[in-house]
């Protein structure tokens, strides 16, 4: 997976509160709000910051060494994505907690003292996140997200509810120990879907996935992985970020539902997803959209079918929550049939 290059701070703390990783790609032009939300944070809890570069072309490893001399920086060699890239900060980190954070994003000014505040109160460690910001328009984009049949993603806007399906990567607080039993991101996955498993993961082991509503932060959606963003009234995405989220949403699916219904959940979200991309490549009139995306699914699956059982078998053994429990913060109205009535059919680039 390449070499990494260590470049340690000028003043990094022995034993941090809080562990502030972000993963760059190419993101010198964000780099600085999100360091500075981080700098500037209110009260006393101490934090360090660690940024693993992915193999950035832009300067970012020098750049970060002339401005931001407190600031560790890992940068590899080759291009690892943002499972590697987390995994190996979270190794290296100090802190009682990590939070994984955007370099596209920035926090609200009391974001790690209203984390750390709510962590060190509950009575079983969970995940934690805040409400998500759009950040040119500041509208709210959710308090967390919930999840339908297929593991889509379905923004919760209910300022009263807490307890939600997964915490989005960009802003993602949890305690370093709880990291490691879970055994941090799946490698396997590459980038996409990442959060979900790993959310999902922590509900299966009674760890609860919680969103706080005293702070906040800002992000600029889809700016680091070339899709996933609304722009005017439509949704744009690519191919590749389409096929690893289908294929991953897929993997995670497989691996996290509990009881027998995941047969039966498998094989209707297959052809579900068979009818999807032949709708979609006939109403483009690009047959590019359906071989690239979608007919590459059952491919994955089939080729990595005899790992992801045994990955299975292992997660379900350590289940401790009832199925009942898991759906929970699950709705049953597929996600995809709302964006279709809300934004119309996504633009996809290559």
């Amino acid at each position: 997976m390449g070499m990494v290059s260590y470049y340690p701070s000028l003043n990094r703390p022995e034993a941090p509160d809080c562990s502030v990783c972000i993963a760059n790609y190419n993101g010198i032009r964000w780099l600085a709000d999100c360091i500075e939300s981080v700098l500037a944070q209110q009260g006393d809890a101490t934090c360090e910051i660690l940024i693993h570069d992915d193999a950035s072309t832009d300067g970012s490893v020098a750049w970060l060494r002339e401005h931001y001399p407190q600031v560790e920086v890992l940068a590899s060699s080759e291009n690892v994505g943002f499972c590697i890239g987390n995994n190996r900060m979270v190794a290296h980190a100090r802190g009682e907690y990590v939070l994984l954070l955007n370099n596209d994003a920035a926090l609200h000014a009391n974001a790690l003292a209203t984390f750390i505040a709510a962590s060190r109160k509950q009575a079983t460690a969970g995940i934690l996140t805040l409400p998500q910001y759009d950040w040119t328009s500041g509208q709210l984009v959710d308090r967390g997200c919930l999840l339908d049949p297929f593991y889509n993603p379905v923004p919760n806007l209910d300022a009263a509810r807490a307890d939600v399906a997964y915490a989005i990567g960009a802003c993602l607080f949890l305690p370093r120990e709880l990291w490691n039993e879970l055994g941090g991101f799946p490698e396997w996955m590459g980038s996409i879907a990442e959060d979900i498993y790993l959310c999902c993961l922590a509900r299966l082991r009674g760890a609860p996935v919680m969103v706080l509503s005293h702070s906040g932060f800002r992000h600029r959606l889809g700016a680091t992985f070339g899709g996933a963003r609304v722009r005017g009234n439509s949704l744009k995405t690519t191919l590749r970020r389409r096929h690893l989220s289908e294929r991953n949403k897929t993997y995670a699916l497989f691996v996290c539902t509990p009881g027998p219904s995941v047969w039966v959940l498998l094989m209707v979200h297959l052809l579900a997803l068979l009818l999807e991309g032949g709708i979609l490549s006939t109403l483009k009139w690009d047959r590019g959209v359906f071989s690239n995306i979608y007919a590459k699914v059952p491919v994955s699956l089939f080729r990595d079918f005899g790992r992801l059982r045994a990955i299975r078998r292992c997660v379900q053994a350590g289940r401790t929550t009832g199925a009942r429990i898991y759906f929970r913060p699950f709705t049953w109205v597929p996600s995809k049939v709302q964006m279709l009535f809300r934004f119309g059919i996504p633009e996809i680039s290559a």
